[in-house]
């Protein structure tokens, strides 16, 4: 290409304005080369479009390819853990369980011994009872 633009610039300028028929010619060349450039300009503009359809259909397959493989490794990550109804059955169970140690929980840090079976409302009636008596006492002495 780059010796096509020299040829074409160095045609008009050695023709130069001489000889009639020698400058025609000269015109003539630089026409012809520059049709050549054209195309050549054509040519390279075809292969950059090809090369590049090239590119995008090897990342096309490169990513059909990847999706293949995570297809498929999903669908075997899937068969490990079985259908919908096994998680939610092993779903009940921790369900369960974790109730069942909140049970037992409880059960554990509930006080045990004295003062359980007594009411409140018992004990403060005896002590005011108590308070009453001390009353009574400190008045009649």
């Amino acid at each position: 290409k780059q010796w096509y633009q020299r040829r074409v610039r160095g045609t008009a300028k050695t023709a130069g304005m001489k000889n009639k028929r020698v400058a025609l010619n000269a015109l003539k060349r630089k026409k012809r080369y520059e049709e050549q450039l054209n195309k050549i300009d054509g040519t390279l503009a075809t292969i950059e479009f090809q090369r590049e359809a090239l590119e995008n259909a090897n990342t096309n397959t490169e990513v059909l390819k990847n999706m293949g493989y995570a297809a498929k490794a999903l669908e075997s990550a899937h068969k490990q853990v079985g259908d919908v109804d096994k998680v939610h059955d092993l779903m009940d169970d921790i369900a369960e369980q974790q109730e069942l140690a909140n049970e037992i929980s409880s059960a554990i840090s509930s006080p045990m011994g004295f003062g359980n079976d007594v009411d409140e409302d018992d004990l403060l009636a005896e002590l005011e009872g108590m308070e009453q008596e001390e009353m009574d006492r400190t008045l009649l002495d």
